[in-house]
This record gives structure tokens, sequence and C-alpha cells, in this order.
């Protein structure tokens, strides 16, 4: 592992060991730092389509959460909030595999590599997935559960209705936090 991975792991263990007190989150970061959560991508091709990108995307939705949290009536825990944005993508781990393909680069072929899809794990949605694993190793409350499964707001792909999506947002402010930092982290940043 590069420095720079490893310094975006231990960023990323610091904000968990510093905010998050919960039972189970040593096994579940134990879990995580065998599969391939800081070194995996965040997608194929939109954000963080890179090494390490899922870990710094998670980084990156927490960070812009905690920058717009306090523009709710009641702001949720820094434990809640932690859980709900660093975790919310862990449907992601040990979905992509990293394979070649020609491309023409200045007028020559070149094997370059890039990401494809291999999920070996397949439920549900997007959000029902990450709460699935989470709760593997830690238990959620339910407003962190509502948060990590609505994150994706109605695109997630899932059969969850406009209605309940927006009826978690009203309900669970974490919710719409979620949403909107996740949203803010992969349209705003360009890394």
């Amino acid at each position: 592992m590069d420095l720079n991975l490893e310094t975006q792991k231990q960023e990323f263990l610091t904000i968990c060991h510093s905010s998050i007190q919960r039972e189970g989150l040593d096994s579940l970061l134990d879990w995580m730092s065998k599969a391939d959560f800081f070194t995996a991508p965040a997608s194929t091709k939109y954000h963080g389509g890179y090494a390490g990108g899922l870990c710094q995307h998670s980084i990156d939705v927490y960070q812009y959460a905690k920058k717009i949290s306090f523009l709710m009536p009641k702001e949720p825990s820094e434990e809640s909030l932690a859980i709900a944005t660093l975790f919310h993508d862990l449907c992601k781990v040990n979905l992509y595999k990293l394979d070649k393909r020609n491309q023409k680069i200045n007028g020559e072929w070149q094997e370059v590599p890039y990401y494809t899809i291999e999920e070996k794990f397949h439920f549900g949605g997007h959000g029902s997935k990450s709460v699935f694993l989470i709760q593997q190793f830690m238990k959620l409350t339910t407003e962190e559960a509502a948060a990590i499964n609505c994150h994706m707001g109605f695109s997630d792909g899932s059969p969850t209705t406009v209605r309940d999506v927006s009826n978690a947002y009203q309900q669970f402010p974490l919710a719409f936090i979620t949403h909107v930092a996740d949203e803010a982290a992969t349209f705003l940043l360009d890394r």
C-alpha cells in the first residue's frame, strides 16, 4: 500500500475511533481491512474511480455532513453521523475487479487498466446491502439504518418507493443529511 492510501486509511480509522464507541466497531474495521475497502474504487467510472476512491469518498461524505448537520432542527449525534456517512457504501466492498482493455492513446493502441463490477453477493438495493453488512458486526439505530438505506435517494434501484424515502427524510434528519452529503461529495468534488 503506498503512502497516500495508508495516510487515507489512517485518517478514516482516526475518525472512526474518535467518533464511534459502538460495540462491534473493531470487528467491522477488521473485516473492512481484510476486504478491499481501503483500496477499492468508489465506482467504475463516475466518482472515485481509482484505487482508494471508496475510502476517500466515505471521508468526503463525512466531512460534508459535518458542514451541513448544524442546519437541521436537531443535529444528529457525532457517533450516528460518523456511522451513517463512513459506512454508507459498504455494499461496494469486494464489488470491483481491476481488468485491462485496449485503448487508443496518441494514435497507438495501449493496454490500460480499468474497473469492472464483479458482484459476488447480491442482496437487495445499494443501501439495504450496506445496512445488512454493517449489522453483521455492529448494531445500528433505526435512524442510522434509515440514513444508510436511503442515502441514494430515489435512484437506489431497490423497491423503496418515493413516499418511503420522503418519509424517512422527514422522520430522520440524519437520512437527509447523509443523502445530501453523498450527493455533494459525488458531484462537487473533482479528484
